[in-house]
Parts: C-alpha cells; sequence; structure tokens
C-alpha cells in the first residue's frame, strides 16, 4: 500500500524521488546549522589561542557564506542530480543556482574586507592626525562595496545565460534619461566631493548651514547628517551644503561677543569711567576671556542713554554660554555695587573672531 503510494507519478517524479529531495535539502538545512555552531564553539576556542587575528576573522566572516554554500549543495543535488525536471524548470533553476552561487562568493568577499577594515585600517586612521583620511574611508569602503557587487552581478547575469554585452548597451543608450532622472543624486556625489576637496568641516567640527546648527556625525556620498543642539539628527543633501553658505564654528579661534551698554543720563563722567574700568577689570580677571583681544569705547551719546560699547572674546575651548552667563552677572553685580545704572534698552551681539 505504502509502496504504491510512493511510486505515484508527479510532476514527472514519484512522491517517493519528491520525499527524498525534501529530506536532502532538510539534511542540508540541518548540516549547514551544524556546521555553524562547530565553527561558532570549537573551531573560534583554537583560532582565539593563536597571537594573530587573520585566522579570527577569517572564522568569524566565513561562518555565514559557507553554512549557506551547504544549503545550495543541499538543493543542487536534490533538484539536479535526484529528479528528473522539466528544461524548462531546470534552465531556470540553475540560472538561480549559479546567481545565488556568484551573489554567496561577493557576501563573503565583503564580509571580509569590512572585518579586515575594521581590525586594521581603522584604528591606523583614528591614531593618524589628519583628517582627510578619516572622511575618505567611508567612501572607499563603500567605494569597494559597489564594485564587488556590481562584478558580481555582471558575472551572475553572464552565468546565468544573459547576454551582458547587450544589456550594458542598452544601459548606455538609457543612459542619458537615467542621467537627467538624477540630476540629484549626481549634484549632491559632487557636492561630497567637494566637502572632501574644500575641507568646510570634518567630523564632530559644529557648522551651521541651511537654518541648521549642530555637530557632524558623518559625511556619506550623498547626504551629511548632523546632530542639532536640542539632539534632533538632521541629514543634509550634500548639494545643499556645497551651494549654500556654512559657518564652521569649531574653527574660529574665539567667539566674540558685542555689548551695547547704555547708562543713564545721571550717571557723570566719573560714573562711565568706573564702568569702563569695571568691564577691563572684569576681563583681566577671567581666564576663559582673552585678554589681549578685547575692545572698550564710550561710542555714543543716545536719545536715551550714554553707550559704552565693550567687545570681548571667548576662547575656543571654554564654554560660551556659562562664560557669558558669569561674564554678565558679573557686569550687573559691581555695576549695582557701585551705583552705576543702566538705561533702557542694551544690547548683546555675537560674532565670530575673524
Amino acid at each position: 500500500m505504502f509502496s504504491d503510494f510512493f511510486n505515484k507519478s508527479f510532476w514527472g517524479n514519484t512522491i517517493g524521488h519528491w520525499l527524498m529531495a525534501f529530506l536532502i535539502i532538510l539534511g542540508a538545512i540541518v548540516a549547514s546549522r551544524g556546521f555553524y555552531w562547530v565553527f561558532k564553539n570549537v573551531v573560534r576556542r583554537y583560532t582565539k589561542r593563536s597571537k594573530g587575528q587573520l585566522d579570527d576573522i577569517f572564522i568569524d566572516t566565513m561562518e555565514e557564506p559557507v553554512s549557506f554554500t551547504i544549503i545550495l549543495i543541499g538543493f543542487w543535488y536534490a533538484f539536479d542530480q535526484h529528479l528528473n525536471l522539466s528544461p524548462i524548470f531546470q534552465n531556470w533553476f540553475d540560472k538561480l543556482l549559479y546567481f545565488l552561487i556568484v551573489f554567496n562568493i561577493a557576501w563573503a568577499i565583503n564580509r571580509f574586507f569590512d572585518a579586515i577594515a575594521n581590525e586594521y585600517i581603522v584604528p591606523l586612521v583614528e591614531k593618524s592626525e589628519g583628517d582627510l583620511d578619516d572622511q575618505l574611508l567611508p567612501f572607499i569602503r563603500k567605494g569597494i562595496k559597489i564594485i564587488v557587487w556590481s562584478i558580481a552581478i555582471i558575472i551572475g547575469l553572464n552565468n546565468a545565460g544573459y547576454n551582458v554585452g547587450a544589456l550594458l548597451a542598452g544601459l548606455g543608450v538609457g543612459g542619458l534619461a537615467f542621467a537627467l532622472a538624477a540630476q540629484d543624486t549626481i549634484a549632491n556625489l559632487f557636492g561630497g566631493f567637494t566637502i572632501l576637496t574644500d575641507k568646510p568641516f570634518k567630523i564632530n567640527d559644529r557648522i551651521q548651514v541651511n537654518n541648521f546648527d549642530g555637530f557632524v556625525t558623518e559625511i556619506g556620498l550623498r547626504s551629511t547628517r548632523i546632530r542639532t543642539l536640542d539632539g534632533r539628527m538632521v541629514t543634509i543633501p550634500n548639494s545643499t551644503i556645497s551651494n549654500n553658505p556654512s559657518t564652521n564654528i569649531t574653527s574660529e579661534p574665539a567667539r566674540n561677543v558685542v555689548l551695547n551698554l547704555g547708562l543713564t543720563y545721571e550717571m557723570d563722567h566719573n560714573k562711565v569711567q568706573e564702568a569702563m574700568d569695571i568691564l577691563k577689570q572684569l576681563v583681566l580677571d577671567k581666564k576663559e576671556i582673552v585678554h589681549e583681544q578685547h575692545l572698550m569705547s564710550f561710542n555714543a551719546f543716545g536719545d536715551f542713554a550714554l553707550n559704552i560699547l565693550f567687545i570681548y572674546g571667548i576662547r575656543k575651548e571654554a564654554d560660551i554660554f556659562n562664560t557669558q552667563t558669569e561674564m554678565n552677572m558679573a557686569i550687573l553685580k559691581r555695576f549695582n555695587e557701585k551705583g552705576i545704572e543702566f538705561a533702557f534698552p542694551s544690547q548683546t551681539i555675537y560674532t565670530k573672531q575673524g
């Protein structure tokens, strides 16, 4: 009874043959998981004992591609060697199998390259003094991945029986339409190249661009990411950055603060002089202030106030907001102690030191 059931024909093969093919595939999947477990729990113990890291990297990156290879072998043996398939399905299956093999090889190469870069290249780049290599490394890594996958796709399609030459020729004919459709992408790529060559900023610099103020976290092929002062991540197209003015706040030698202090007309010339002496002393007392570059002038008889222009620079490494607060509090305290009265209004303007 069971033999009759297994001998029934279904799509050109008996049910017994189909069941055996299914068991072969299932066995390949189980074997791949067993192989993965052996690599993870046995082989790694031996590689960790070695002094070098290359064998550990090789094992870590090859585990999953080799496991996938075992599964592909199972499908190949089940369908190609065990079953009698129709010519159309056989041709389709062989093309798919060839493509997956090439895909698996490309996957393994990219995994190995990434591991090598993380283990050896990234530490060297981080130790180097220049910033160009830090910005170029992401471009190079992405470029190599694109090249590997492009070659894999071409080889896979060629092995699958497609005329790659004719396909590339067709892409050449349609290249103009593609270029027109991808104008923004191309502009962003050139914008990224401009950022790399001109170096208006680097990673971790604080910049102001397109009404955004924040710290650069990544410079990519298409866009640049900055984390704004309120903690939000903003992605800005590189073409926008290259075509619009940007301010690199980090590169400023000092942040200038311009104060227009108005004193009431009840203050005589002695009080005005005393106010200027207090300001000068405050500059000398605070280490966060650039002592040599402050400016001060009794510069105007305003409609409602005697105006004192006071400019001081906060050092690059100092906390700008805290220093400004401490300075304003000190001015207010000292003026109140000496009976020097403010008129309305007084102004504060920020500039960068040129």
